[in-house]
């Protein structure tokens, strides 16, 4: 409900996601559209942007259909958190991409209960990736401290707060060259190998339409952007894997033949995590490269987790120039 009472017109906000030849899967979340100008400035517009984006109305339990190319309908309904995820099996799938293995769909309302407003004629569009037939691997990489600086191994995460908050996407910094070497990587050793690249965070969803605009403001790869719901507390279970962790997993099973490069930072648990992975998947994992951090502790932890490891090649990144030079003398990159 909008202010003195006004109804805020309806939306659906798609998330990137990926899938294959014969498995669609699209997932995002119907809300109310609260107006959010990513681009404003200004201390009061930051904060109020940043309260709409978590203080969110969702469209619960409605039906919306997914429409395809080539004219074929998908129904699916939203959950009571206003999420979708659609999955079904098709065939044919990848003949509905382009040259870098995106498949475009709409999605709308479809629900005749509805007495409101819809935004864009009640048309969304939406992406799904399928990995191109010239990709010969993949890259899955965090976003907070390896792309994007956030400030998550800062006292009390000052930092990510005032970031978050205070900072629009245009004006946050990746870090120095990292736009070039996931450039590179997408490219491959070929120029041409269409070689996806999947962002994972540990941010909620959110933060979907923001990190997206800081993704495409400097100039990074387009792939699907994997976050996480809020948890429901008393929901966990003992010993449950990260949201993270499980994202990971989730696309090493649906692609096994794909040869994969893990991305990620030396801050937080990125270590254990890849580790862990490549353990369960080490004919899939080809290489790891975790950034470097100013934390000196956490630092000489991480190097003591990887002392004498052998069964990938592992990286401690200082620079993006280092990462590159390394990334060309494993023929990843030309």
């Amino acid at each position: 409900m909008g202010l003195f009472g006004k109804r805020d017109k309806l939306q659906i906000i798609t998330f990137q996601g990926y899938g294959t030849n014969t498995d669609f899967y699209a997932r995002g979340r119907a809300l109310e559209d609260e107006e959010i100008d990513l681009s404003q400035k200004g201390v009061f517009n930051l904060i109020w942007n940043t309260y709409k984006r978590f203080e969110t109305d969702e469209v619960k339990n409605t039906q919306v259909t997914i429409t395809l190319p080539d004219g074929q309908k998908i129904e699916g309904k939203t959950d009571g958190a206003g999420y979708y995820k659609i999955k079904c099996n098709l065939q044919d799938l990848r003949t509905l991409t382009n040259s870098e293995g995106w498949l475009a769909f709409e999605i709308s309302f479809n629900d005749p209960t509805l007495k409101r407003e819809i935004l864009h004629q009640n048309r969304f569009p939406g992406e799904m990736l399928i990995p191109s037939s010239k990709a010969r691997f993949g890259v899955i990489s965090d976003i907070d401290d390896t792309i994007l600086h956030t400030g998550v191994v800062s006292s009390l995460k000052w930092k990510v707060i005032f970031n978050t908050v205070f900072k629009t996407a245009e004006r946050r910094k990746p870090l120095a060259g990292a736009a070039e070497f996931y450039q590179l990587l997408h490219q491959g050793k070929n120029g041409d190998e269409a070689n996806p690249i999947f962002y994972v965070s540990h941010s909620p969803w959110n933060m979907y339409r923001y990190l997206e605009l800081f993704l495409q403001q400097n100039v990074f790869p387009k792939g699907p952007i994997l976050l996480r719901s809020f948890p429901i507390f008393g929901r966990k279970k003992p010993n449950e894997k990260p949201q993270k962790q499980k994202e990971i997993l989730n696309i090493l099973k649906t692609y096994p033949n794909l040869k994969i490069i893990l991305i990620g930072d030396s801050g937080e648990y990125d270590a254990d995590i890849y580790m862990e992975i490549t353990e369960l998947y080490p004919k899939q994992i080809i290489a790891i490269y975790l950034r470097s951090v100013a934390h000196k502790k956490r630092m000489q932890r991480v190097k003591g987790l990887f002392d004498n490891y052998t069964t990938v090649p592992v990286l401690l990144v200082e620079s993006s120039e280092q990462a590159i030079a390394h990334a060309k003398q494993q023929g990843f990159i030309k």
